[in-house]
């Protein structure tokens, strides 16, 4: 046998002996997702990438959610978040660029306890998988809307509240939203959410995309982390085509 064949027998058991790791939370869904958000690529569950939950959301529509995968360095090509057990399990997919860390906060809906995954993809192909379980009375995917109870909520649509804090080397950006973010399961209330972010500098430059999904809960709260303190410019626009734009 060529040393290429041995070459190539040895990645096939290798990728084999990846997709055979088994779930440590043992979720029922575990295989669906691998298959349909990660394409069956090789992945292994590693604990560099943290997914911090509460052990219990208080409010089901409101689950904050901080992944970190700074761990990985430099390695890192997206990250892919989801909830195991929602009815609409997407969360985000986040690019990093390279002045742009690799580490998220944000705020869900969750319909019922969960597992909550962060799959991190390094540049050698290779999916990287934080878990953390969340509890949960549920029902926070199928609330009515806070957000349209609240008089004048149109006329505050896209308004974005948030500050740069200096953190060493780096600035961490937080921010809010406002928007309903529907997700469609509400009787009589289509889809209408959020669904792009750009981080950009001062020229215009994309540092680094978001794409979001009805998982995301209304008013989204977001942190991020830039390398250095240069002027950003965060632009967002909704799945009817409204445009929304703030500089920090």
């Amino acid at each position: 046998m060529s040393i290429r064949a041995l070459l190539l027998l040895f990645a096939f058991h290798a990728s084999s002996a990846l997709a055979a790791e088994a779930d440590p939370l043992q979720s029922v869904m575990w295989e669906y997702h691998h298959k349909g958000l990660l394409n069956s690529e090789p992945y292994v569950f590693d604990e560099r990438v943290q997914v911090q939950v509460p052990p219990f959301a208080e409010d089901s529509r409101q689950v904050p959610v901080h992944i970190d995968a700074r761990a990985l360095g430099d390695e890192v090509v997206r990250i892919e978040a989801w909830a195991d057990l929602n009815p609409i399990p997407r969360i985000f997919t986040f690019t990093p660029g390279d002045q742009v860390v690799p580490l998220v906060a944000i705020r869900i809906r969750v319909q019922q306890a969960t597992p909550i995954r962060a799959a991190v993809l390094t540049r050698d192909g290779v999916w990287h998988i934080g878990s953390a379980r969340v509890d949960a009375a549920g029902g926070g995917c199928t609330a009515p809307s806070v957000v349209r109870a609240e008089a004048g909520w149109e006329d505050r649509l896209g308004e974005v509240v948030g500050a740069r804090f200096p953190r060493g080397e780096f600035s961490r950006l937080r921010l809010q939203v406002s928007h309903p973010m529907d997700n469609g399961l509400v009787g009589g209330i289509p889809e209408f959410f959020l669904n792009q972010a750009e981080l950009r500098d001062a020229d215009g430059k994309v540092m680094a995309e978001l794409e979001l999904y009805p998982a995301v809960a209304e008013n989204p709260n977001l942190s991020l982390e830039v390398k250095g303190g240069q002027e950003t410019r965060l632009w967002l626009r909704d799945n009817n085509g409204n445009e929304f734009e703030a500089a920090f």
